[in-house]
């Protein structure tokens, strides 16, 4: 597998669908709801998505595709190459504030991640890995994280998990956040994760992501020396739906040790 070619064609069919995303502000938006009224797409997530699927079907046509409009194909395997892509993720701030989203895309091998991006369109901050070989914010290396503590971390959690919530313990949650330093919710899965991996947040945790969301991200925050798993310790489930936390290697034991009680919804 020429994984160097499959690479610089990531990387291009990337900054095309940014292209095309920054351009539809001028463009008429067409706005739906999918599970719940807060969970919102638009044409543009299936045109950026259909941009995609088209490009690498024709190119690749043995990879599958794992794409969040469902426009790809029904992976229920990790074998062989896998494409898991969100084509704007954090689409409620697409629509409000025109930023804060990012395209996700992680590109794996028999379950192993080979390849990871998160493009943070607005700000055009490219973040991307190659499995072995570093992770690099517009090309310039992402240094290995340092040893954080947990009572100077800044932590990525929506407050959702801070109020009575039927996932998790929400004291436990609120003691976590009154031991660390402060909390931010940026509203996209792909920009906290990135955000780990260059230190700019020390954690992130959420109870319900998607394989799409994190398969990128964590390509590249590990190679920084990140930890991500789901928020019983296991491997992050990139088959399904699940909880999951990235942290600080210095941190992640901690937190899920410590601060982290999960409800039984059975």
């Amino acid at each position: 597998m020429d994984w160097s070619r499959i690479d610089r064609y990531a990387k291009s069919l990337i900054k095309e669908a940014g292209h095309r995303i920054r351009i539809s502000f001028y463009q008429h938006i067409d706005i739906e709801t999918k599970a719940d009224a807060n969970d919102l797409v638009t044409n543009i997530d299936r045109e950026i998505e259909q941009f995609f699927i088209s490009h690498i079907k024709r190119d690749f046509p043995g990879h599958s595709i794992l794409g969040e409009e469902g426009f790809g194909d029904e992976v229920n395997s990790l074998k062989g190459v896998v494409w898991m892509l969100d084509p704007i993720d954090g689409t409620m701030n697409f629509i409000h504030q025109k930023r804060n989203f990012a395209i996700s895309l992680g590109i794996y091998s028999d379950g192993i991640g080979m390849l990871g991006y998160i493009y943070d369109v607005m700000r055009d901050e490219f973040y991307n890995a190659f499995r072995g070989e570093g992770a690099y914010l517009n090309d310039e290396r992402i240094p290995a994280l340092r040893k954080a503590n947990l009572e100077e971390a800044v932590i990525g959690v929506n407050a959702s998990w801070v109020a009575p919530n039927r996932y998790v313990d929400h004291e436990k949650m609120a003691e976590l956040i009154h031991t660390c330093r402060g909390t931010r919710s940026f509203g996209s899965a792909a920009i906290e994760i990135a955000y780990v991996a260059t230190g700019r947040v020390d954690a992130y945790i959420s109870m319900r992501l998607a394989p799409w969301d994190i398969a990128g991200g964590m390509i590249i925050a590990s190679e920084v020396g990140a930890v991500a798993s789901n928020l019983e310790g296991k491997p992050a489930n990139l088959l399904g739906q699940d909880t999951f936390i990235i942290a600080n290697p210095a941190l992640h034991g901690r937190i899920l040790h410590d601060f982290i009680r999960l409800k039984d919804r059975t």
